[in-house]
């Protein structure tokens, strides 16, 4: 049974573990005496609880990035290896797409049973794809139901929509780029991770036994959900909030960040899941053993990327509290359009070195834009909100709207507009592994994505630069 606490406006939280069902009726990040005297601890604590979960979220999403490599005849695998190439895309094109798919409903559930109480749920659902593969990913299963658990495991991308949003409202302005950073940083660390422990489990159980992987997963998915209902809070106001999605999808900035996030999120999540494979089809000479492709070998340098580009992402969202998310995000782009270029001329000269280096590049590189286009998100929405309440109180006569008011509807929009841009971004990785998929059929290679992903950059950097750097009368501040 849910219960509700209220809080008098004054009063604050005590930050200590909440009973069940607690609700912060009274939550101000806004203002500094309340966000000083208890409102930073609070805030604190549901962090890092939201990046465990979102962590272990991401871990799960990625399980097939690490099981393909290991896929033989025996599972059912085309044994053309053109075949079994496309084949193993499409493994990782499922999860990603279902993924993209539940973050918008995972966004409104936020605002439907509030942060902790989905937290909790969403934790518990990535049971669901777990067990069902220790039943059967196992020798003799056919393609068609390792497509089944593949797409099942999509559940795990929506715990970042949900988890973002979450955060977004426990957090004062001026201090998003760096919380948000934070915990898309944690969640998507969960993509390296899964690669290391599957790493370490396939090379000391044995490529026979990667099941033993979700051994590993199974316990730590009930800890996140214990870890929920002890220590997580409902923020009361963020609830019911009626007409936003509607209203989000109204507003143009809505989808021109949709469309930064695809190159940002969408690259990191379609590299994380496809580097592995691609470092197969075209260096696979460079990983034999016994005169066979080793996966383990390929293995060993497939979580740096995902690594670096999680690390890296708090960087991004410290750099446009700095200096500006849009001015971030430029430059994101631009260089990676370079060091896609750098990929695309070590893939026609052969120079696994060369490729590997533009590569790890790009995952930085995502990882910066990641935390820069994250951060543009709520500065876009509170500029427009208050610019907004200027023009109210000018038509009053000269009385400025309330900036509580001004505060409440940005926040409003840009939880809504967390969740849009987040699917529309996680799907920028189907983007990426039908891309990857597509170039190999054709020519056995991925010079052709490669030639796709840096038009797309380009484009990336010329919209960003129009719309939020450019002077101009209708400009942002502060964006």
């Amino acid at each position: 049974m849910t219960t509700t606490t209220t809080a008098p406006r004054g009063t604050e939280p005590t930050g200590s573990a909440t009973p069940a069902g607690r609700w912060l009726e009274d939550w101000r990040p806004e203002d500094e005496g309340f966000w000083r005297r208890t409102g930073a601890r609070v805030a604190r604590r549901n962090l890092l609880v939201s990046v465990l979960s979102e962590h272990i979220g991401f871990s799960v999403w990625s399980l097939w990035s690490v099981f393909v490599l290991f896929l033989t005849p025996a599972y059912g695998i085309s044994a053309d290896p053109k075949h079994a190439a496309a084949e193993k895309f499409l493994l990782t094109t499922l999860p990603t797409a279902l993924g993209a798919g539940v973050r918008l409903p995972y966004t409104f559930a936020v605002t439907k049973f509030g942060g902790r109480n989905w937290t909790i749920v969403s934790a518990s659902l990535l049971l669901i794809p777990t067990i069902a593969a220790a039943f059967l990913f196992k020798p003799g299963v056919s393609y068609g139901t390792l497509l089944v658990l593949a797409a099942l495991a999509g559940v795990g991308g929506g715990n970042f929509a949900s988890s973002m949003t979450n955060i977004n409202s426990f957090y004062p302005q001026r201090l998003k780029g760096r919380a948000l950073g934070l915990n898309a940083g944690g969640g998507n660390l969960g993509v390296a991770v899964v690669q290391v422990v599957g790493l370490a489990v396939l090379a000391t159980a044995g490529k026979g036994h990667p099941r033993v992987l979700l051994g590993i997963y199974i316990p730590l998915i009930v800890l996140a959900a214990l870890a929920a209902t002890l220590w997580m809070d409902n923020i009361a106001h963020v609830r019911n909030e009626k007409r936003a999605m509607r209203d989000a999808c109204h507003d143009p900035h809505t989808w021109i960040i949709s469309l930064l996030y695809i190159g940002t999120f969408g690259s990191f999540i379609g590299f994380g899941f496809a580097f592995g494979q691609v470092l197969q089809g075209q260096f696979g000479s460079h990983f034999l053993t016994a005169g066979k492709v080793d996966p383990v070998k390929i293995a060993y340098l497939t979580f740096l990327g995902p690594l670096v580009g999680s690390l890296i992402r708090p960087l991004g969202g410290w750099l446009a509290d700095h200096i500006g998310g849009a001015r971030t995000a430029v430059w994101s782009f631009a260089a990676m359009a370079v060091f896609a270029a750098l990929v695309l001329v070590a893939s026609r000269e052969k120079s696994l070195p060369l490729f590997y280096v533009g590569f790890i590049a790009l995952f930085v590189l995502s990882g910066i834009g990641n935390g820069a286009t994250y951060k543009m998100i709520p500065a876009i929405f509170r500029a427009k909100s208050h610019a907004a309440g200027r023009s109210d109180g000018a038509a009053q006569g000269g009385a400025e709207a309330e900036p509580d008011v001004a505060e409440r509807e940005s926040r409003r929009l840009a939880n809504a507009v967390i969740g849009i841009a987040g699917a529309i971004g996680a799907f920028g990785g189907v983007l990426v592994n039908i891309a990857f998929r597509q170039a190999f059929l054709s020519n056995g290679s991925g010079d052709a994505a490669y030639i796709a992903f840096i038009a797309y950059y380009l484009g990336c950097v010329a919209l960003t630069w129009t719309v939020y750097l450019r002077a101009s009368p209708r400009r942002l501040p502060g964006v």
